[in-house]
């Protein structure tokens, strides 16, 4: 009912697209009928590049991915398959998942650090890019890749916020766990001036980790990935993951 939905309203000029922003954003996605598109993503602190193989097929898009780097999202065919992360000669293997990819989705590979902090383990995200067709709010996920903290509460807030009069928008988020979980919709954020700041907190507390100011745009798209700075505790960065024109990825530094 909702792709019939969203078809009627297509039938409509359809030449606010152009004013939708990032790459990645299509008409396509919106009216949910896009190919499946997967993207890898770097995070393991000290790994190699990496390569994604699609039933032991490396993908073109995706390969020699060096770390706190990302692929864009490229189309893919429907239906399951195995997916590979490994090194770029592909004879160190991080991680293999299989996943039915589904028309109108977009699936996120994340190679993270391990516990020990000497290797990667692989996560995946699936995000059914629910968005109306002529919305231009921004799109939020956080991913929590940093085995030298607890839990944490993340805090996107217009700057001059203070956190103690309002709740987290991402709230506990555990180690190796994205916040909204893999298969439920990332976010919405009304841009307004476009100047947020970024806190992170343990759990439960408001005394902040990591404050950065950063600027959201109308039809961002991003996948906000705690890492460590180090391995003192809570000692913390954020890659912000994008997808939309220009650069795949962007790291931001603790200004406490």
């Amino acid at each position: 009912m909702k792709i019939i939905y969203k078809l009627l309203l297509a039938a409509a000029p359809v030449l606010f697209v152009a004013a939708c922003g990032g790459g990645e954003d299509n008409l396509d996605d919106r009216l949910d009928i896009a190919d499946p598109k997967v993207r890898l993503v770097h995070a393991g602190t000290v790994s190699p590049a990496f390569t994604l193989y699609r039933n032991d097929v490396a993908q073109s898009n995706a390969t020699n991915i060096s770390y706190k780097g990302a692929s864009q999202y490229f189309p893919v065919s429907t239906g399951t398959a195995n997916w590979r992360v490994a090194t770029a000669a592909g004879n160190a293997e991080v991680g293999t998942l299989q996943f039915d990819a589904t028309r109108g989705d977009k699936f996120t590979l994340v190679a993270v650090p391990d516990v020990a902090l000497t290797g990667a383990e692989v996560i995946l995200i699936s995000d059914p890019y629910d968005k109306e067709l002529t919305a231009n709010n921004a799109r939020v996920r956080v991913l929590h890749a940093s085995m030298n903290a607890g839990n944490v509460d993340v805090y996107l807030a217009t700057t001059g916020t203070d956190i103690n009069t309002v709740g987290p928008n991402f709230t506990a988020v555990g180690y190796k766990t994205a916040n909204p979980a893999s298969g439920s919709n990332s976010i919405d954020f009304t841009v307004g001036t476009g100047a947020y700041t970024l806190t992170i907190t343990a759990a439960g507390s408001k005394l902040p980790v990591f404050v950065a100011p950063v600027t959201v745009t109308n039809n961002a798209d991003w996948l906000l990935t705690i890492l460590p700075q180090s391995a003192t505790p809570n000692d913390l960065k954020v890659l912000v993951v994008k997808s939309d024109d220009g650069a795949a990825t962007q790291e931001i530094a603790n200004t406490l």
